[in-house]
């Protein structure tokens, strides 16, 4: 995995690194849920924290890149602190427990996708980053479309099943399948592999 400090403020190269390295995508956990349904998808969340936490606890191990990839909520002129203070507010329970660090990458989109009109397609090479583990909401819309681009791109994927979830299990279900299927992706669940598995895996099959 592409290692680095996990002490100081989350910075970039200048230049493209090396492929190869793994990073951790949060995708819209940082959340007030005060939509339509929002109430159903809040209790799915809850129930993926802890698994997320887990493979951000790997990540920091491995001193690899931890990226938030966050909705906007239609607030144009919002950023990370304003987004993160009016969580606070609707649900300390999630954000108590996956706030983003000091050392966390975080990036505000404006559609489905974690890539669309985003610095992510930036970002990840200059990290050196090839392999993407996916996790968060909604797993049948904004994990999935973030998947597709993903894959679009030739980045190596692991969506684990028990770190994402969706209003309805169903939906999330036939997602998973999508991007399993369609996508190349590994949607094996975190009590069956883990970050340093799944990377050995990738090596092994010669992926880069």
């Amino acid at each position: 995995m592409t290692k680095r400090s996990r002490s100081a403020p989350a910075t970039a190269p200048t230049y493209d690194a090396e492929r190869g390295g793994a990073a951790l995508l949060i995708i819209d956990m940082i959340n007030c849920f005060d939509f339509t349904g929002g109430d159903v998808l809040r209790a799915r969340a809850e129930g993926i924290v802890g698994t997320i936490g887990k493979l951000r606890r790997e990540m920091a191990k491995a001193r690899a890149p931890v990226v938030y990839v966050n909705d906007n909520f239609g607030e144009w002129h919002s950023e990370k602190s304003k987004l993160i203070a009016r969580a606070r507010k609707h649900d300390r329970k999630i954000v108590g427990k996956l706030a983003p660090k000091e050392d966390d990458y975080f990036i505000i989109k404006p559609q489905f996708s974690g890539f669309y009109a985003t610095n992510l397609p930036l970002l990840l090479p200059k990290l050196g980053v090839s392999r993407l583990i996916l996790t968060g909401v909604a797993a049948d819309i904004c994990v999935l479309f973030t998947a597709a681009d993903a894959h679009m791109r030739d980045y190596a994927l692991w969506v684990p099943e028990d770190a994402v979830a969706a209003e309805v299990d169903e939906r999330a279900g036939w997602a998973l399948e999508i991007m399993q299927s369609h996508l190349g992706a590994e949607t094996a669940p975190t009590t069956a592999l883990d970050s340093k598995g799944w990377m050995k895996r990738l090596d092994e099959a010669g992926a880069r």
